[in-house]
């Protein structure tokens, strides 16, 4: 099974479990809260927001972790609107090389 086709299948349950729809409002949404938190995690990272008491690991974890929903959650709103990543990103960025 394809990476995209198990975080659909997560995402799937959750937007159930939680009961609302995914729409592709949704998925775009859903992406800007993660790059917030991403935001976050990173401003943590860095130095330039309060650590809250976390130490240096386990702001650098965090800030991983945030990364993994932003890319998962870019992944998705890429699968809604049946996007081919690889193609695009020849299209866009390789064609370059």
């Amino acid at each position: 099974m394809e990476l995209s086709d198990r975080l659909e299948k997560l995402s799937a349950r959750y937007g159930e479990h939680v009961g609302f729809e995914r729409d592709g409002d949704w998925f775009l949404l859903k992406l800007q809260e993660e790059i917030g938190e991403l935001t976050q995690a990173y401003l943590q990272v860095t130095g330039r927001s309060r650590a809250k008491g976390k130490s240096a690991e386990e702001l650098r974890d965090a800030f991983q972790l945030e990364f993994a929903d932003a890319f998962c959650q870019l992944l998705l709103l890429a699968r809604h609107f049946d996007i081919d990543v690889p193609r695009e990103i020849e299209r866009k960025w390789l064609s370059h090389e």
